[in-house]
């Protein structure tokens, strides 16, 4: 069945093929190989490609189960820490101290007794994989397979030197990002971890990175996007709502969390896009998460150079 592309994001391809025409051929010619190559790679991440499945739903009935199954999902999930995290931040903008002044803790102790506590930590990773596995089991039953989200052992190496790639992508001009914004005053100092030091943490920290990076890659990546093809949004239009909702949940952190989560959301979302493979972003997002989390952790009060 033919995919029925929204106008808007037709239009906005048709003026970028003609920008890029431009650029290439400013005299009617090609003189510099190596521009148009540039140009051209440029272009095919701008323009990103779009499976033949899953089609766009033309049934009215289906089209709402799928509207109100996404309300569901994130009112649940994502959406609902979204929420959570405006809020926070609107708390944190009328506290008379500023921004920098305050702090903002992902990882903290939930129980006294340090048994009880990593058990507690081990019981958020659960919550966290479920809201994945929710994810993928809908669209299972929506009938679609794992390996159409790029969710299957058919590239393991691959898949692991790509996370490689989109960690290093992110995660250093990430942290910069960061510090600048913490210097301008407008971000809280982000603790990753404020756990006691104990024989779990390292791991148990670990395992809080997978699950953040499992939930919110099958949820705001491969679910979300997936469920808005169906319903015939543009794939351009679809990785701007994917990647708000994404800075969306990170707002507790002030504006650079936001605005950085934002960017990864872009990238990340149009590295699906381009390549229908899940596991890159699943690794490089835990990758970023285990050195935040473990790293923080034990560089913690060691260097001055953190907030």
């Amino acid at each position: 069945m033919p995919i029925r592309r929204g106008g808007g994001g037709d239009q906005f391809r048709t003026r970028l093929s003609r920008y890029f025409q431009t650029f290439e051929r400013p005299d009617g010619g090609v003189t510099d190989p190596g521009t148009v190559r540039r140009v051209s790679t440029l272009r095919a991440w701008l323009t990103p490609t779009r499976p033949g499945e899953p089609a766009t739903i033309a049934d009215r009935s289906e089209r709402r189960a799928i509207v109100i199954e996404l309300f569901v999902v994130f009112t649940v999930t994502l959406g609902l820490s979204g929420l959570q995290s405006l809020l926070s931040l609107l708390d944190a903008l009328l506290r008379p101290e500023p921004l920098a002044d305050q702090h903002a803790a992902i990882n903290v102790p939930r129980a006294e007794l340090g048994l009880l506590d990593m058990l507690a930590q081990l019981t958020n990773v659960l919550r966290l994989c479920a809201w994945g596995g929710l994810g993928l089991y809908l669209l299972w039953r929506g009938g679609m397979a794992l390996r159409q989200v790029g969710l299957d052992r058919s590239r393991p190496g691959r898949d692991f030197a790509g996370g490689l790639g989109l960690a290093a992508l992110i995660g250093i001009p990430g942290l910069g990002l960061y510090l600048v914004a913490h210097s301008l005053g407008l971000a809280l100092t982000v603790q990753p971890s404020t756990l006691d030091a104990a024989w779990w943490r390292a791991p148990v920290l670990t395992l809080a990175a997978f699950g953040n990076s499992f939930a919110e890659e099958v949820l705001v990546v491969a679910y979300l996007l997936t469920r808005l093809r169906q319903l015939g949004w543009s794939e351009n239009r679809a990785l701007w709502v994917s990647a708000v909702l994404r800075g969306s949940y990170h707002l507790y952190q002030g504006f650079g969390g936001f605005v950085g989560n934002v960017v990864m959301g872009l990238v990340y979302g149009r590295a699906w896009q381009r390549t229908n493979r899940l596991w890159p972003l699943v690794v490089g997002h835990a990758l970023i998460d285990v050195v935040a989390f473990v790293g923080y952790a034990a560089l913690r009060g060691r260097v001055g150079w953190l907030p």
